[in-house]
């Protein structure tokens, strides 16, 4: 019997596609229309599918700007097959030219992908434009009859020689979407580098900011008179905000726009209130939280001695100016970056915590701050909680892993920006009690994404009744993971921070604190006596002596717990030395990189994650001696922080070993002696 011809689905494909299209109210253009005269002529001049001259004809096409104004053209080709949607050589790349470097028209004209690379290629060749979009789209009826599509989206550029780069898995084309569309474009921009030149620029810009924080300080800290610590941190973090902007929609403050006027209402500080109250608005912060966020800014703002212009400049502006142009560059180009945790930890020798009863306020590392989020087992779905946020730097930790885990879980654009606006908007939460870092928290999640709702200024072991911030104020925030690096001077070296949050965690989850080492051996005995109560104790974590360089010289542990499960006596717990974690640390303040991987350092914090998770298979860079796995009392509270145990007893081969060594030891000293003898009687 003949067997069955399978009917191409390229018109079904087409009406699916050109569906979306319109839905998203883009402008795009089918096969016969035209675009724009330079691309038209281009894909006119260029060789066919065929081979001929002419005849290239995208099944749709059309030209996105980015918040920059940079155009690119995005060419669709349509196909309505299972297995035509692209053909890859034994390098994965686009398979467009044969052995002999020919075009490959047979795949050109077969697979989608490979014809939209095609087209990309036209425009690179007859076009000033240097980057396209190269979308392919093919389908078919599965069993049931109904409709299945599969997308190829690739970037072909001049940097890489047309060839094309896939950029991600799709399942539609609401990327495309203006709303989309730029955080796209960054995720394409991002394909000309490795990870590893990725990694290297990131860690160059950070080296940078530092130096630009120590400037800044030199600049403005020791040359500006009469402002107050306090002042100085609502300074940078006004200037910041009003500087932003929101593409389209709120313009970044310009330095000319502060005339230093003594105008009422038309002060320089005036204008930059001004600025930020577009700028929160247009975020669509709660209101209650906007008003919080401007009362605390403006008393610094709106004072007469700021704003008094002195030889025709205002303090205010000789500040903002310093700001913009020291800070400026780094802020504005979305670095993932804990940034304002690098400016606290600059900031915290212009602030008076050293005269103050809570001068343990030192912020987490930001690969400690991810170490943290990953032993509190966060995912896309979490909802995260720290009772004493500092700046928000392990918040952003979290964020950053939630945002990750959803991109690599999500493969709908539109999915994902829902589900990146719900992360932000509800599936964080942080308290911290003195306002002027907590403006610093609110600046940093505004700075990393926006996740600043429900930053909340308060005390959490007295104030905090374990509901959201701001919108869902009657809601139970429903933590399943908790994250923290609590101030070692609060009772119980900080414990009782761990104590009250667990104790609100109506779900089951995971939390992980890094915290002084007297805390688990001695100092927060009944503390821990509770907490095992309802929770169990997973792992201990010995981490390096000098962690906290230059800020503190405290040992400190992570304790990884299970939340809603007592600690039975009989419980595994991991102990971790993790004294040697491959980073070497030192503290000069001239030296341009205070911390050097210099022992796989990186693979070494994911081990510890594996060996809290998985157990003693997972060991490499850690030796035996540094991983053991024993229980605890749960009625004691001080036995938490414990080491492999050292058996003193010989072994057999030790006791082979000593009488090999000793036998060594007697046949040298015979053939000595015989020496001396035999030289003696020479003489």
């Amino acid at each position: 019997m003949a067997s069955k011809t399978v009917q191409s689905v390229e018109p079904n494909i087409a009406d699916l596609v050109n569906g979306w299209l319109k839905s998203y109210r883009l402008n795009y253009k089918l096969e016969q229309e035209a675009l724009s005269p330079d691309i038209d002529k281009a894909l006119d001049e260029y060789f066919s599918k065929n081979g001929g001259t002419g005849g290239n004809r995208p099944d749709a096409k059309l030209l996105l700007q980015d918040q920059y104004g940079h155009r690119f053209p995005i060419l669709i080709e349509y196909k309505g097959y299972k297995n035509k949607l692209v053909k890859l050589d034994a390098n994965g790349r686009v398979e467009n030219k044969t052995a002999k470097n020919e075009p490959n028209l047979k795949n050109i004209n077969s697979y989608a992908v490979n014809g939209a690379v095609h087209y990309g290629n036209a425009i690179l060749h007859h076009t000033g434009y240097t980057d396209v979009i190269a979308i392919g789209v093919t389908g078919y009826k599965d069993e049931q009859g109904k409709l299945q599509h599969l997308i190829g989206v690739y970037y072909v550029s001049k940097t890489n020689y047309g060839v094309g780069q896939k950029v991600d898995e799709y399942t539609d084309l609401s990327f495309l979407k203006p709303e989309n569309f730029n955080a796209f474009i960054e995720k394409v921009k991002a394909l000309q580098l490795t990870q590893e030149e990725l990694d290297k620029l990131k860690e160059k810009r950070e080296q940078e900011i530092n130096a630009s924080l120590v400037k800044l300080n030199n600049d403005i800290f020791q040359n500006e008179n009469g402002l107050l610590e306090k002042d100085r941190i609502y300074l940078v973090a006004s200037t910041i905000i009003a500087t932003l902007g929101v593409p389209g929609k709120v313009a970044p403050l310009e330095k000319d726009e502060l005339k230093s006027s003594s105008e009422m209402n038309n002060r320089d500080g005036d204008i930059i209130a001004r600025k930020i109250e577009s700028f929160l608005k247009e975020k669509k912060l709660p209101q209650d939280k906007q008003e919080s966020i401007l009362r605390m800014l403006k008393n610094t703002l709106l004072t007469a001695n700021i704003n008094k212009a002195i030889d025709g400049e205002s303090q205010l502006k000789r500040v903002f100016v310093k700001i913009v142009d020291d800070l400026g560059i780094y802020y504005k180009i979305g670095l993932t970056t804990d940034f304002t945790g690098k400016l606290f930890n600059e900031m915290y020798g212009w602030l008076g915590f050293t005269q103050d009863k809570l001068n343990d306020v030192v912020l987490t590392p930001s690969y400690v701050a991810t170490l943290l989020v990953k032993l509190a087992r966060v995912n896309k779905d979490s909802y995260v909680w720290d009772f004493a946020t500092g700046s928000a730097g392990l918040l952003v930790a979290a964020m950053n892993e939630m945002l990750i885990d959803a991109k690599n879980k999500i493969s709908s654009p539109d999915e994902l920006a829902k589900k990146s606006t719900e992360i932000k908007a509800n599936q964080l939460l942080g308290l911290e009690i003195l306002p002027e870092i907590y403006m610093l928290a609110v600046l940093n999640m505004i700075l990393m994404g926006d996740g600043s709702s429900n930053i909340i200024n308060k005390d959490s072991l007295v104030d905090f009744n374990g509901n959201y911030g701001f919108g869902k104020t009657n809601e139970k925030f429903p933590a399943d993971a908790f994250v923290l690096n609590p101030p070692y001077s609060a009772p119980g070296n900080g414990m009782v921070f761990v104590k009250t949050a667990l104790a609100m965690m109506e779900k089951k989850g995971y939390a992980a604190v890094i915290i002084q080492n007297s805390a688990g051996s001695g100092k927060a005995a009944e503390y821990n006596k509770e907490i095992l109560e309802n929770n169990t104790l997973l792992a201990s974590i010995k981490m390096p002596i000098d962690l906290f360089i230059g800020k503190s010289s405290v040992q400190t542990y992570i304790y990884v717990f299970r939340v809603g499960e007592a600690h039975q006596k009989d419980d595994v717990v991991r102990f971790i030395d993790f004294s040697n974690d491959g980073y070497t640390r030192t503290n000069r303040k001239k030296a341009k990189i205070n911390l050097r991987d210099t022992d796989h350092a990186k693979e070494r914090y994911q081990e510890v994650v594996d060996l809290v998770r998985f157990g003693k298979t997972k060991l490499h860079y850690l030796s035996e001696q540094d991983f053991y796995e024993g229980t605890i009392d749960p009625g004691s509270g001080c036995d938490w922080n414990q080491t492999a145990p050292i058996d003193t007893r010989p072994t057999l081969s030790d006791f082979k070993k000593t009488v090999a060594d000793y036998l060594a030891w007697e046949v040298s000293s015979l053939l000595k002696n015989q020496d001396m003898e035999d030289d003696r009687l020479g003489k």
